[in-house]
């Protein structure tokens, strides 16, 4: 199922997407309203209307987003670094999440924006010490993301707070696809039509299963918060007026333009 978050009428609500987004399928995709919420046992109402009526949201709000630095060993490379012994985490505020067609607003510290395109998992029941055999029980699904980085600030700076956690740094969309398996999925990155990105999640250094376990010795995962998987190489340069668009097999696009910050 493909679970969207959006607004209609100045109301907000989550809906089931119905209809392909396959090259030549016919007819307009649609929102079954979900009664409820989908971290809990829901139902569709039947009460439908056009994606095209409607502005698609983040697919989630999440408490946090436990982002992984280098589960890539090619993008590892390409920036001079080596993959490092146990997983690099760091977190995005919820503030840094926007959604499809929403903008990245360029920095103004920052003269080196970069796109990142990325697998996200967004977790579906509270859970910590989660077992690697546990782990898909905790998985509501997957989306796509664009863990937006300040370059220079990044290298510049100790930590990546700022580098990673600026307004609007973190685009997730279109939507939440509960039936996939990750384990070899195609992630591509594109900018004013023209890719950047082209790699397969069967590359990552650490597997999602493992991520999880990891993270979740540390902290306690909520409902709807997010994880960021690593990013394949070909990570480059973001200008304003650029419209980047991350696309994963079996989820879809998430489009976002950078504008200049005003």
């Amino acid at each position: 199922m493909r679970i969207a978050r959006f607004s209609i009428d100045g109301n907000v609500a989550f809906g089931a997407v119905e209809g392909s987004t396959a090259p030549g399928a016919e007819g307009e995709l649609v929102l079954d309203i979900i009664k409820g919420i989908p971290f809990a046992d829901f139902e569709l109402s039947g009460t439908k209307v056009p994606l095209s009526k409607v502005r698609l949201l983040p697919p989630v709000l999440p408490n946090k987003v436990v982002a992984i630095g280098r589960n890539y060993a090619e993008h590892a490379a390409e920036l001079g670094n080596t993959v490092p012994e146990t997983p690099i985490t760091f977190f995005k505020p919820s503030t840094s999440v926007v959604g499809p067609g929403d903008p990245i607003t360029y920095p103004s510290f920052s003269q080196d924006l970069h796109h990142e395109a990325e697998l996200a998992v967004v977790i579906g029941r509270m859970c910590r010490e989660v077992p690697k055999e546990r782990v898909k029980d905790v998985i509501l699904g997957y989306t796509c993301a664009n863990d937006v980085t300040a370059r220079d600030v990044q290298q510049r700076e100790k930590q990546w707070a700022r580098a990673k956690g600026f307004d609007s740094s973190c685009p997730l969309g279109p939507w939440i696809e509960t039936d996939l398996d990750p384990g070899d999925l195609t992630i591509q990155c594109t900018v004013n039509g023209e890719q950047r990105q082209l790699g397969r999640t069967s590359d990552m250094v650490r597997s999602i299963e493992d991520l999880i376990v990891h993270i979740t010795e540390a902290m306690t995962l909520l409902p709807g918060d997010v994880i960021l998987t690593g990013t394949p190489a070909g990570v480059g340069p973001l200008n304003v007026g650029d419209e980047v668009a991350v696309t994963i097999e079996g989820i879809g696009t998430l489009t976002n333009k950078v504008i200049k910050r005003g």
